[in-house]
């Protein structure tokens, strides 16, 4: 890894750079040619001297406050967005919305050579004032949104519980391994993954997705997992907090998880707490509701569980929502009102297949104080944060 060293005459430069940028700036000023942010971006990067070292690059807390500070509140909104990429008008939405990233799924794939694929990638980037996350669910087995395009790989990834069976965990990590170098080398720069899941009834809907049912097998899965990742760049995310289990599935109708705090505590926040301690900075709330934290919101709506996240997890990195469209959330609360109470509930991204009536949803209850700004800011400095640490900010 790199790390980068700063001296004060370029922290000073930039922060002069950036205060004379926002008096002049223009109520349109993403539609200008060229983005204040790379003209910043080359003036700090110009003063700064780089060294190998085997440690994590930390984020540098001022570059990010000075970005943040430049920025309008529709365009913090938009970073707020882990969006779908939409079928047609994408570069159109970009410029509009200024998303933190795009989801892909295997429609964005589907008979596309890897030069295509880099190329639409590049596309995006290229019209995006601050540079996007580019997320995919690549998980093996059952999710294999990438691999399932033979253009791409041969076979698709097996599942990592396939490959432990038939390799151990040194077959898992090579494939993880593999897995990154793929989807970096199209422009990927997160998998949402691994899952933290533990499930034991093989009836369950998570059970072919699970890792195992022994809770110090799955964390060490994740750990490791993480940890490769992190070697290789590419951002990962620990999903379904606070851990699926036996609950039934989320996408088609509400969930409920009736287990106690203690049983959850001892069992399925262990993994998070191992991909957490691993470097993993971004956590996904599932839409299950969890009686024993909240009884009254699922979990990726709910205030309690995200401070159960934040507190008792010690996390400081990104908390995103699942979707928001899927029906345990869309029934219970509605699209547009969805997108306000996640927001409202603690989590810094929004993944949402509907961000034409969320976005404007959000952004009206900043500006009407229903959500404070503040914590708009604190958000989007998590996931500058985030994307500076992977490498994708120039800088």
């Amino acid at each position: 890894m790199k790390k980068t060293k700063v001296t004060v005459s370029a922290v000073l430069a930039l922060l002069i750079i950036f205060s004379l940028a926002a008096c002049s700036r223009q109520s349109d000023a993403p539609e200008a040619s060229e983005s204040a942010f790379e003209s910043q971006t080359a003036e700090y990067t110009a003063e700064t001297t780089v060294e190998e070292t085997t440690e994590p690059t930390e984020p540098n807390s001022e570059y990010i406050k000075a970005i943040e500070a430049n920025m309008s509140l529709e365009e913090k909104v938009g970073q707020m967005f882990f969006v779908n990429c939409p079928d047609e008008n994408a570069v159109e939405s970009i410029t509009k919305y200024r998303f933190g990233g795009f989801v892909l799924f295997s429609k964005d794939f589907d008979g596309k050579t890897a030069g295509e694929i880099q190329a639409e990638i590049q596309s995006y980037q290229s019209n995006s004032k601050i540079p996007m996350l580019f997320g995919v669910d690549e998980e093996g087995g059952e999710v294999v949104r990438v691999s399932s395009n033979p253009k791409l790989r041969e076979t698709p990834f097996l599942s990592p519980k396939e490959y432990y069976k038939d390799g151990g965990m040194k077959a898992v990590i090579n494939a993880e391994n593999e897995k990154a170098d793929l989807l970096l080398s199209l422009g990927i720069n997160v998998n949402l993954a691994p899952v933290c899941d533990v499930t034991k009834d093989e009836a369950s809907f998570m059970y072919s997705r699970s890792f195992s049912d022994n809770t110090d097998k799955v964390s060490e899965y994740v750990t490791k997992t993480v940890e490769a990742y992190n070697a290789k760049g590419l951002g990962s995310v620990l999903k379904h907090f606070p851990g699926y289990g036996e609950n039934t599935d989320t996408h088609t109708g509400s969930s409920v998880d009736n287990r106690s705090y203690a049983e959850l505590a001892n069992n399925d926040f262990l993994p998070f707490e191992a991909g957490i301690k691993a470097g993993a900075q971004a956590v996904m709330v599932s839409h299950s509701i969890v009686n024993s934290i909240d009884p009254d919101f699922p979990a990726s709506l709910s205030d309690k569980v995200h401070q159960v996240i934040r507190k008792d997890l010690n996390f400081k990195g990104v908390i995103m929502s699942d979707d928001l469209v899927m029906d345990a959330v869309s029934e219970y609360i509605g699209t547009e009102n969805a997108a306000v109470a996640a927001v409202k509930g603690g989590n810094d991204i929004l993944c949402c297949s509907d961000f034409e009536a969320q976005y404007p949803a959000v952004l009206a209850a900043v500006q009407n104080g229903e959500i404070p700004e503040e914590q708009i800011d604190q958000s989007v400095m998590r996931i500058l944060k985030w994307k500076q640490s992977l490498g994708i900010l120039g800088f």
